[in-house]
């Protein structure tokens, strides 16, 4: 997939009436042919990330087909293995204890049979009951991207590292029938289980309408297409990496994704392809139709509830049985452009990898980093009870401010100076009025934060903060990561992400954590009620010239109640398997 603004610019908003008034071929992937097959020899470490995954050069997007076999975490993802842009397509494969200190493997899948010859696209993987994992994958047929779906299995089962994968010749599985439209049909799910088949979804569009194509099976090979769709949404155009799975009513513990029951509710994610954003709803799946219904009252749309409100893409869950977790992997892309990918040698990463679980009110998602990732933490730096008056910027010290993980909590002693809610503001993405009210911008309760990645005279800086606003009938707390300063840098795109935070502050208190590793501002405001991820690229704070402070430009005096930062050590990252 190519790397595009997150924001529906005026390029996008062309693509997308072309797509909705336009049912013939498309595929998301911008080709720049001239750099596909370029080796990379040296690789630009500046903007690499310390603890985030990535491969040592080269292109990647999604996240493919995550699980836990035999004492390991598998994941595949797409990669090109000959150029920094996206092309020549393969199923990369690294494995993992521990989810951070990771080992690379050959990759596990590539084009190399009739029905995958022209590419080997995303999917999903599934453990069946007898513990064999299968693949699940869309193979690309010809010049024209027509999609069909195949699926692959490992060569030996008693191969912990599952080195290699066969892909029998009874492929493919799935065929887009006249009424689909096949080359918008792509990205399989993990399959469930339920009254006596198995089931999966394949994302799709009919015209401007996003589809999630069901598909039943008794024996996991012979797959039927259900009469309709397990659900669709006008105007939301194509899906891409559909992923569906059951959350508990109660507790924070992942399930399988076959469990059914009164005390379970369901998710249904998309990935938008022409906005380039993800959003979810939650709601009930009747089994019997097999129909999802989202609860009353969400968004089913371009304004609908998102698991991350940055550079956020492509993502897939999987059951963690070994900590009855789910667990979320997501995929950044870079904010830069084609040439700026070649000659750094390298472009994209996954995102920390999240623990997903319902939140008590059961209206939206909770979801924190792993804790895995607390293996890295060095250093400790601590703050508390520090005063912050309108103006004041304090700085974090004695910490690798470039390669940190912070947590702090910010209190106030009143909710009178929070600025009135402007009606207008209803009608806009929370990213606009974070554009409109930044974090220079003074105001009553807010904006404080922390200013990440900050030069030591700010000339760059990527705050990260709060600022809260009266409505007519409660506070609306906005969370903002917003990268317009981050770098003195050309031709760099450079957002204001944002979302609004559904939040009681009757404690007056608001908690924020951000993982920072060089070009990466990873965020979780109020426990993980809302996450946003930024990528940014500065020129004077790298590296040990990089700094952090928590800062106040409200007129409500903020206390910083606690705060702990971390310098966060490198793990091994994709150091190839010793046979």
């Amino acid at each position: 997939m190519m790397a595009m603004p997150h924001t529906l610019s005026v390029l996008a908003l062309f693509a997308l009436l072309f797509v909705l008034t336009n049912n013939g071929a498309e595929a998301s992937h911008k080709i720049y042919s001239e750099y596909q097959t370029l080796s990379v020899e040296n690789v630009n470490q500046v903007h690499r990330t310390g603890y985030h995954f990535q491969p040592p050069r080269h292109w990647i997007n999604d996240p493919n087909a995550p699980m836990y076999y035999k004492g390991l975490y598998h994941l595949f993802y797409q990669y090109n293995p000959k150029g920094a842009v996206w092309g020549n397509i393969v199923w990369a494969h690294s494995v993992s204890k521990d989810l951070i200190n990771w080992e690379s493997l050959e990759p596990a899948i590539y084009p190399s049979k009739w029905f995958d010859n022209y590419g080997c696209w995303s999917g999903s993987a599934t453990v069946l009951p007898n513990g064999e994992p299968v693949i699940f994958y869309t193979g690309i047929v010809d010049k024209n991207n027509s999609q069909i779906q195949n699926y692959a299995v490992p060569a030996n089962l008693s191969d912990p590292y599952l080195r290699e994968w066969v892909k029998p010749d009874d492929n493919p599985i799935v065929n887009p029938d006249a009424n689909v439209n096949g080359s918008a049909f792509r990205d399989p799910t993990t399959a469930w289980w339920a009254d006596g088949h198995w089931r999966i979804l394949i994302g799709s569009r009919r015209k401007h309408r996003g589809v999630a194509y069901l598909y039943r099976s008794k024996d996991f090979k012979k797959w039927v297409k259900a009469k309709h769709p397990l659900h669709s949404v006008q105007g939301t155009g194509m899906w891409e990496c559909p992923d569906f799975y059951p959350v508990s009513l109660s507790g924070e513990n992942g399930l399988d994704p076959s469990v059914m029951g009164q005390n379970v509710k369901h998710v249904l994610k998309v990935s938008l392809d022409m906005t380039r954003y993800e959003y979810y709803t939650m709601g009930t799946y009747d089994k019997k139709k097999d129909k999802y219904f989202p609860d009353e009252g969400l968004v089913d749309g371009w304004a609908g509830l998102r698991l991350d409100y940055g550079n956020f893409y492509a993502s897939k869950t999987f059951f963690d049985p070994s900590t009855n977790r789910r667990i979320l992997w997501g995929w950044a892309n870079e904010s830069d452009d084609p040439q700026k990918d070649k000659d750094k040698g390298w472009a994209g990463i996954q995102l920390i990898p999240r623990k997903v679980w319902l939140d008590p009110s059961g209206k939206q998602l909770l979801q924190w980093p792993v804790a895995e990732l607390e293996k890295l933490r060095g250093h400790n730096v601590q703050l508390s009870n520090q005063m912050l008056d309108q103006g004041n910027h304090v700085e974090v010290k004695v910490i690798t401010a470039a390669q940190a993980d912070v947590d702090v909590t910010f209190s106030f002693s009143s909710l009178d100076k929070a600025e009135p809610f402007d009606p207008k503001w209803a009608k806009l993405d929370a990213l606009d009025v974070c554009a409109q009210k930044g974090s220079k911008d003074p105001g009553g309760l807010g904006p404080f934060g922390l200013l990440t990645l900050a030069s030591e005279n700010l000339e760059e800086f990527t705050p990260v903060f709060f600022r809260v606003f009266k409505a007519a009938d409660k506070h609306k707390v906005l969370l903002c990561s917003d990268a317009r300063s981050s770098s003195l840098g050309k031709e760099l795109y450079k957002p204001s992400f944002a979302g609004f935070v559904d939040v009681d502050l009757t404690d007056k208190k608001l908690s924020l954590r951000s993982l920072i590793d060089h070009s990466v501002v990873e965020s979780f405001g109020a426990g993980g009620r809302i996450a946003i991820s930024s990528r940014v690229y500065p020129t004077i704070a790298v590296f040990e010239n990089a700094h952090l402070y928590v800062f106040n430009n409200g007129s409500e005096t903020i206390t910083v109640e606690n705060l702990n930062a971390w310098s966060m050590n490198t793990p091994v990252m994709n150091v190839p398997v010793k046979s």
